[in-house]
C-alpha cells in the first residue's frame, strides 16, 4: 500500500470536520472492501478517517414503528441480535450469510451499503424492505439511493449514520454464494410489506434492482406457483468467469422461488 494518514474519529461531527478539511480522504468503517483495494494499489487516498468506534453509529433500537440499525453495526451483531431476529428475522439471516466469520466480525452495514458493490448482500435488504438511509444531512429512500456500479446518491462529505427499516409482514432472503468469497452471485430478498410485495435482486446485475414482474405475480397470489414459470431476461445482467448472464437470469428465478418457499413452507 501507499503511505497515508490515519485518523480515528470519536464523533460524527469530528468525522465530518476531518472529511471537510482533508484533501483526498476516504472513510473507513469495516474496511472489507477498502483495505484490499489499497493493498492492490487500486486506490491511494491521502488519508483514512476511521468511523468504526463512533458510538452514535453503533446503535440498534426501535424508533417508533421502525427498526434503526446504526451504520457501524457489524454483520455479526446484526446476525445475532435478539431484536433483529424478533422484528426482521430475514435481515438477521442475511447478515449471517455474508462472507465468512472474519468478514462478518469486521464488516459493517454502512460500509457495505455506501460501497454498493454489485455482489453485496445488504443492498437487497435495504431495497427489498424499502428502508430509509439516514445520513448526516438528510434521509434517502432506498428506491432513490442505489444508482449503479459502486454508485449511490451520497454527495461529497455526506456520511451514512444508519438505516430505518419498516417492519414487514413477512420476508425472506435466498442467495447463491460464490464458493470462495461468499459474495452473492445472485441473491433475492422477497418482502410482503402488508400492503404490497417487493422483490430485490443483488449479484446478478450492475447493481441491486427490483424485479417488478415477480412483485406483480406475487401480489396476486403469494405462492411458489405464482413465480414457478416466471423467467427473468438475461439482457444487461453480469457475465464473467463465474457465471454467464443466462445462468444468473436462471438463478434469479430459482432464488426467488426459494425465498417464497421459505416463507410459505412450500417446496421450491
Amino acid at each position: 500500500m501507499y503511505s497515508f494518514n490515519y485518523r480515528r474519529a470519536q464523533s460524527i461531527n469530528e468525522a465530518r470536520d476531518l472529511l471537510a478539511k482533508t484533501d483526498d480522504a476516504k472513510l473507513l468503517s469495516g474496511g472489507m472492501t477498502l483495505i484490499p483495494t489499497l493493498k492492490q494499489r487500486l486506490a491511494s487516498p491521502a488519508a483514512l478517517i476511521d468511523l468504526a468506534e463512533i458510538k452514535e453509529l453503533r446503535v440498534l433500537e426501535m424508533r417508533g414503528d421502525k427498526l434503526f440499525v446504526g451504520a457501524a453495526m457489524r454483520h455479526v451483531e446484526v446476525a445475532t441480535s435478539a431484536l433483529v431476529k424478533e422484528k426482521i428475522p430475514a435481515l438477521a439471516y442475511l447478515a449471517s450469510q455474508i462472507g465468512d466469520p472474519q468478514v462478518r466480525n469486521r464488516g459493517t452495514m454502512g460500509g457495505s451499503v455506501a460501497n454498493n458493490d454489485p455482489a453485496a448482500d445488504y443492498p437487497s435488504a435495504v431495497l427489498g424492505l424499502g428502508a430509509t438511509v439516514v445520513t448526516t444531512t438528510r434521509q434517502i429512500a432506498a428506491d432513490d439511493f442505489f444508482k449503479g456500479v459502486f454508485e449511490t446518491a451520497l454527495e461529497p462529505g455526506e456520511i451514512i449514520t444508519g438505516f430505518l427499516y419498516p417492519l414487514p409482514k413477512r420476508a425472506a432472503y435466498s442467495k447463491f454464494p460464490h464458493p470462495a468469497s461468499g459474495y452473492a452471485m445472485t441473491g433475492v430478498f422477497v418482502v410482503d410489506t402488508g400492503t404490497g410485495i417487493r422483490v430485490a435482486v443483488t449479484g446478478a446485475g450492475p447493481g441491486v434492482f427490483r424485479w417488478k414482474e415477480a412483485e406483480a405475480a406475487l401480489g396476486k397470489s403469494f405462492a411458489v406457483a405464482a413465480v414457478a414459470k416466471l423467467a427473468h431476461s438475461a439482457d444487461g445482467l453480469n457475465e464473467d468467469m463465474h457465471a454467464s448472464a443466462a445462468y444468473r437470469a436462471n438463478l434469479i428465478a430459482v432464488m426467488c422461488r426459494r425465498a417464497v418457499a421459505s416463507i410459505t413452507g412450500e417446496s421450491a
